[in-house]
C-alpha cells in the first residue's frame, strides 16, 4: 500500500486551518502521513493545530522565508512514497480523493497524478466561482500554456529527490517552475484523475493584486526560459486558458 504524505503550510490561518486539517483527517485512505508546517503564527493557529493531537503526524512552528521555503521543509520531512499538498484555505472535494489517487499510483506505476479544481467563495465553499478542468496531459499542451492545478498535483518523493524541490527565489511561480521541470524538462509520467479533487477558496497570492499578477507573469517567463521548455506563446496561452474556467 503506497504511503502518501500530505503537507499543509500555514501562517495566521486560524480562520480556515481547522477545515483544512479535518478535510485531510476525514480521508478514507488509511496510509497517510500528515505534516503541518506553521510559519510561527501570531494568532491562535498553533493552538488549533495542537488540538488535533497525534492525529497530525508531524508538526513544526518556526519562521520561514516564504511559502516555498515552508513547502520545502514539509517535503524534506516527508517519508511517504508520494507527496501532495493541502493548503490552509483549501478542502478536498470529498473523503475518497486520496483513496483514488493511491489507486492510480498502485495500478499504473505513474510518477505523478493530478485532477480538477474548483475555486469557491470564502464564505460558501459550495458556491463555485471558477472550474479548472484539467483534461488529459500532453507535452504539446504543456508547451501551449497548459498546467495541472498544483493543489491536485501528487508526485513520487523519488522525483523530488532526483530533480529538486521548490526554488525559493520565486515568490509566486515556484509551483509552475517545478511542474515545468518535472513534466516538461524531465518528462516524468503522469495520470489524470477526471474529477474535482480540491476546492480552493478565492484570494490566492498570485491573484491578490495587479502587482502580483505582473510579478507572476515575470516569474512564469523566467521559469519557461530556465527550464528551456516553451516560448513567449507558452506564457500568452497560459494566461488566456484561465478564461475557460469561468464558463
Amino acid at each position: 500500500m503506497v504511503k502518501i504524505s500530505i503537507i499543509t503550510i500555514c501562517y495566521n490561518s486560524a480562520h480556515s486551518i481547522a477545515d483544512a486539517v479535518n478535510s485531510v483527517l476525514s480521508q478514507t485512505y488509511p496510509n497517510i502521513e500528515y505534516i503541518v508546517v506553521d510559519g510561527k503564527s501570531k494568532d491562535n493557529t498553533v493552538e488549533i493545530i495542537q488540538s488535533f493531537g497525534d492525529r497530525i503526524s508531524k508538526f513544526i512552528s518556526e519562521p520561514d522565508k516564504g511559502i516555498y521555503d515552508a513547502l520545502n521543509k514539509g517535503v524534506r520531512m516527508a517519508t511517504g512514497d508520494v507527496i501532495g499538498f493541502m493548503h490552509s484555505d483549501d478542502l478536498f472535494a470529498n473523503d475518497q480523493i486520496i483513496e483514488k489517487v493511491a489507486h492510480l499510483f498502485e495500478t499504473n506505476s505513474t510518477q505523478s497524478v493530478y485532477g480538477d479544481l474548483q475555486y469557491v467563495y470564502k464564505t460558501d465553499t459550495n458556491k463555485v466561482l471558477r472550474y479548472w478542468k484539467s483534461g488529459e496531459f500532453s507535452l504539446q499542451k504543456l508547451r501551449m500554456g497548459w498546467m495541472p492545478p498544483h493543489p491536485t498535483f501528487y508526485v513520487r518523493k523519488s522525483v523530488y529527490d532526483a530533480y529538486g524541490d521548490f526554488q525559493i527565489r520565486y515568490k509566486i511561480a515556484a509551483d509552475y517552475d517545478t511542474m515545468l521541470r518535472f513534466l516538461g524538462k524531465h518528462q516524468i509520467t503522469t495520470q489524470y484523475l477526471p474529477e474535482v479533487m480540491v476546492k480552493m477558496r478565492v484570494g490566492g497570492a498570485s491573484n491578490r493584486s495587479i502587482k502580483n499578477i505582473i510579478l507572476k507573469m515575470q516569474e512564469d517567463w523566467d521559469a519557461i526560459r530556465g527550464n528551456q521548455f516553451g516560448n513567449i506563446f507558452t506564457l500568452l496561452f497560459k494566461n488566456l486558458r484561465k478564461l475557460n474556467q469561468f464558463f
